[in-house]
């Protein structure tokens, strides 16, 4: 991570609280304008003494599909750091409007098991603020460690686009490489996701964003319909590559097509392995069943 002034707040950040200030910023820049600027701000947030609650952490793993275990999932694990991410983007000199902003990937690695009795240290900060063809995207990292340790034990990076956002100083992106065609393979797995899909993560993760909650809450953001979250999604397919991976492991995912709910939701799980058959790493995909399109695509690989 960056190194930059560290702010440490006195207590996890609420995430409905962070979401009804960044409604509150948006109506206001939506009538004063904005002036923000390509610069980010120069300061991380932490949270120290972060314990995870068992029962959420139980019916997250019942959830996911994850094996039942005193072991944090590394989905879980972001889930909990998320409020922390949230409160920088949610600063008043962070130049992007927060709500609206689109999960485009994760790259996460999970260096050793984090057990549910450790109590965790969780920094974040904003690091990459570059062009995109369709606005602008930023980094922000994350990292978690025991509490008074300097080992970093679970970090990672995720990256969102600002869709139609274009600040001063930064350079706009090349064109974009075409698309390359997909060919949907023959499924691994198949997930019905119901229209309550949202609330469910929702319950376990605390993101109680609008547009993953209801039709109606979705609309007023603009989408036609809710969607699943991103990191419900990954997560699913993290847990469907099993205990394979094993202890330390970098995780990513790229998103490309949003999953409206009510879905029926494709998934292919391929695995590489060495010259003795032990596990390399696996590559999965997702994809509408009924449309063709993809939804996601990501890897997972031993450390």
């Amino acid at each position: 991570m960056t190194a930059s002034q560290p702010l440490i707040l006195e207590e996890m950040p609420s995430l409905s609280k962070l979401y009804v200030n960044a409604a509150a910023t948006a109506a206001r820049r939506r009538i004063l304008g904005s002036q923000a600027e390509g610069v980010l701000p120069a300061v991380s947030h932490e949270v120290r003494d972060v314990r995870p609650d068992v029962e959420i952490l139980t019916a997250y793993q019942h959830l996911l599909g994850e094996s039942a275990s005193d072991i944090l999932p590394a989905g879980f694990i972001h889930a909990m750091a998320f409020p922390v991410a949230m409160s920088v983007m949610n600063r008043e000199d962070f130049p992007l409007p927060l709500l609206g902003m689109i999960h485009l990937r994760n790259v996460i690695e999970y260096r050793r098991p984090v057990r549910f009795t450790e109590p965790l240290d969780i920094v974040a900060a904003a690091e990459t603020l570059r062009a995109h063809r369709a606005g602008t995207q930023v980094d922000i990292a994350v990292e978690v460690r025991a509490a008074g340790d300097s080992a970093v034990s679970w970090c990672g990076v995720s990256t969102y686009l600002a869709k139609g956002v274009f600040l001063p100083g930064i350079d706009k992106a090349s064109a974009a490489a075409a698309p390359q065609g997909f060919s949907a393979p023959d499924p691994t797995g198949l997930w019905e996701l119901g229209v309550d899909t949202g609330r469910a993560y929702a319950a376990v993760s605390g993101d109680f964003n609008p547009i993953h909650l209801s039709v109606l809450s979705a609309k007023a953001l603009g989408l036609r319909r809710s969607i699943a979250h991103g990191m419900y999604l990954a997560s699913r397919a993290l847990a469907d590559v099993g205990a394979a991976k094993g202890d330390a492991f970098r995780w990513d995912v790229q998103f490309e097509a949003p999953v409206f709910l009510p879905a029926r939701v494709a998934l292919e799980i391929s695995t590489a392995e060495s010259g003795d058959g032990g596990w390399l790493r696996s590559h999965y995909v997702a994809w509408s069943q009924r449309s063709g399109r993809k939804h996601f695509s990501g890897s997972v690989a031993a450390l």
